[in-house]
């Protein structure tokens, strides 16, 4: 299969990578060849964590980087795909923009999917002239070690379509999980829910943030702890994703005013060094300065 995959950052290149590793040729493509170059670099630094710990041969990692390609021309990513996932990011009108350019160059008979975790498929598929060939796969972070994916059936998508996309998923070994189109999904709905609660606590005073995550950690064996996990995400995506829930679903999903404040101060997770947690090469060192008091 010929998989085109638009985004090279976090989620882009995983995405590329489990797709590479089943032994289809994947191109990622992206508007400039650093993103792309780094992209690229992920991969490889992936690969060579599996390496190590005998989880990928040394011939796995090599063919898997055989088989992707780099491009920042959309139209000549996209003009032999059986698949196109986008990965860019969480904005309506860019999801919008990026589709009718798709439709436009790739072969009829492609899929397109979306990788959006909370957006509307059905709203990002109406701009397509054929919505039935439209899907959301909603993988999720880190996209080479985590197993799920769920499958977002738009109201426009046929049976041909989410048949495809179940034998997709089955193909790259993840475990496909079918949900109706709906605001923030199943897994984006409950994790977002838990998160925003998580947030509340610490702006109330409740515990800090080492104590929120390890009493989920430890009594609900989760791999991660809730603010950890904003962080990991980011706090921006975090934001945008409860200010769209609050729209469609009401307050509950209303976002705290200290996750409002951790925004605009830049200090939005792991990517910028900062959020909850302090992070230094990918690491909690630390708890934020202003979180001090929590243990």
């Amino acid at each position: 299969m010929r998989v085109t995959v638009l985004g090279a950052g976090t989620m882009g290149h995983g995405i590329a990578q489990v797709t590479a590793m089943a032994g289809n040729d994947v191109t990622i493509r992206d508007i400039d060849d650093a993103i792309l170059k780094d992209g690229v670099g992920a991969i490889e630094s992936n690969l060579q964590g599996g390496v190590d710990r005998g989880k990928v041969s040394e011939e796995e990692k090599a063919a898997t980087l055989d088989r992707i390609g780099t491009t920042t021309d959309l139209e000549a990513a996209v003009a032999e795909a059986d698949l196109v996932v986008e990965a860019v990011p969480e904005d309506l009108g860019i999801k919008h923009d990026t589709f009718e350019a798709v439709e436009a160059a790739a072969p009829n008979g492609a899929v397109l999917a979306s990788n959006t975790s909370s957006l509307s498929v059905t709203e990002i598929a109406s701009v397509l002239d054929d919505p039935s060939r439209a899907i959301g796969l909603h993988f999720f972070n880190p996209v080479h070690i985590m197993g799920l994916v769920e499958i977002v059936v738009a109201e426009q998508t046929d049976e041909e379509t989410v048949a495809f996309a179940e034998r997709f998923v089955d193909d790259i070994e993840k475990e496909p999980v079918t949900v109706r189109d709906s605001a923030g999904f199943a897994s984006s709905r409950l994790g977002v829910a838990l998160g925003v609660e998580a947030i509340r606590m610490l702006e109330t005073g409740v515990a800090g943030p080492r104590a929120i995550d390890r009493a989920m950690e430890l009594g609900y064996n989760h791999p991660m702890g809730p603010i950890e996990l904003t962080d990991v995400v980011g706090l921006d995506v975090r934001l945008d994703i409860l200010e769209y829930l609050q729209e469609e679903l009401g307050e509950r999903f209303r976002p705290p005013q200290l996750l409002r404040q951790k925004v605009r101060a830049g200090k939005l997770g792991k990517k910028t060094g900062e959020g909850f947690y302090v992070w230094d090469e990918g690491e909690v060192v630390g708890v934020s300065g202003d979180l001090e008091g929590g243990r």
